[in-house]
């Protein structure tokens, strides 16, 4: 399977030390990894240039088939998802947790079974940032992209080699219109996608494409796209929401073992006033996340990982609750919620 490498962007190698090893010089990859893939920290931070989707006359993937039908158990076992596909919200954490066998990654392989098997995956990860626009990949066999540094190299050597799904990434795009909304037929998995989803459908046979979050926007846009794909989810379609409620990767404490709380107060308390604000539909005061309490701009000192929860709270149909899935944090300060609507 083709592999991508891009190097990690500057203000955050400080950091990775804290989340999985020693740091590689800028650029340069740990011991097994794929080729490398070198630009601009901003090209790399949003994949950047537009590419118009010509969405006329397209017959998606989806189109003429019956909401809430059903589709085939996984060979793993796995039942087939019946009824409409929730919307999940999962706190990824390190890379490294594509290796390890935690209560983290336990949860998720008990999840997938709970779930099924859905049609295909729609993913919004934090790690997929545009800037004025929106994208789908159409890519049909996504190459995976290790976009960190200085990580072990078995963390490059793993593979998930799942279909990418374009039809139904135009599909999306076109429930997205009147937006423009630009097509990248190359874009890759990354690790926002791939180290969770390898544990929520380990056959990785299941079609996977993803949708890039527009940075420059703020927290309201990111809800309203959300109810805009909330559609799909009667197709079969799960949407995924992969990043961190609490993400400060400048005050992580590196070694410390995983716990049931933040270990430092902002931490713990940003989490629980965005769990107060779940178990209260409060939609409102999710998207003015700024404003959510006194420890904000500590939790989320940049909101590329916290995005992502606005999709699938968006993507919640009325009188759908959060179900907290799971609650706990990783290198003290790193909020791994995951919740599910639906």
């Amino acid at each position: 399977m083709k592999t991508v490498l891009q190097d990690v962007k500057p203000r955050r190698r400080s950091v990775c030390k804290a989340l999985g090893g020693p740091l590689a010089p800028p650029g340069a990859p740990a011991s097994g990894a794929g080729p490398v893939q070198l630009g601009s920290a901003r090209r790399r931070l949003v994949a950047g240039g537009a590419l118009a989707a010509s969405l006329a006359g397209l017959t998606g993937w989806l189109a003429g088939r019956d909401a809430h039908a059903t589709t085939a158990a996984a060979p793993d076992g796995r039942p087939p998802l019946t009824g409409r596909a929730p919307a999940l919200f999962i706190g990824h954490g390190s890379p490294m947790n594509a290796l390890h066998d935690n209560a983290f990654t336990r949860r998720l392989q008990q999840w997938g079974h709970e779930i099924g098997q859905p049609r295909a995956i729609l993913m919004v990860s934090a790690h997929w940032l545009t800037e004025r626009e929106v994208k789908v990949s159409t890519t049909a066999r996504p190459p995976m992209i290790y976009d960190f540094g200085g990580f072990p190299g078995a963390l490059y050597a793993q593979q998930y080699p799942a279909p990418g799904a374009p039809e139904v990434a135009l599909r999306a795009a076109r429930v997205l219109g009147p937006r423009p909304v630009g097509v990248d037929s190359v874009r890759g998995l990354d690790h926002g996608a791939w180290t969770v989803l390898k544990f929520l459908y380990p056959a990785a046979d299941v079609p996977v494409f993803q949708l890039s979050i527009d940075i420059n926007q703020a927290g309201a846009f990111h809800h309203a796209i959300g109810r805009q794909i909330a559609s799909l989810r009667d197709e079969g379609v799960l949407i995924v929401g992969s990043g961190n409620i609490v993400h400060n990767l400048r005050a992580t404490m590196s070694g410390q073992a995983d716990s049931a709380q933040g270990l430092s107060p902002w931490a713990e308390g940003f989490d629980q006033m965005v769990k107060q604000a779940l178990d209260a539909g409060d939609a409102a005061a999710l998207m003015r996340y700024e404003r959510l309490g006194p420890h904000a701009a500590m939790a989320v000192p940049f909101p590329d990982h916290y995005f992502p929860l606005l999709y699938a709270l968006g993507a919640a149909q009325a009188g759908e609750r959060a179900r907290h899935v799971f609650e706990g944090f990783q290198a003290g300060t790193l909020s791994m919620r995951c919740l599910q609507f639906g």
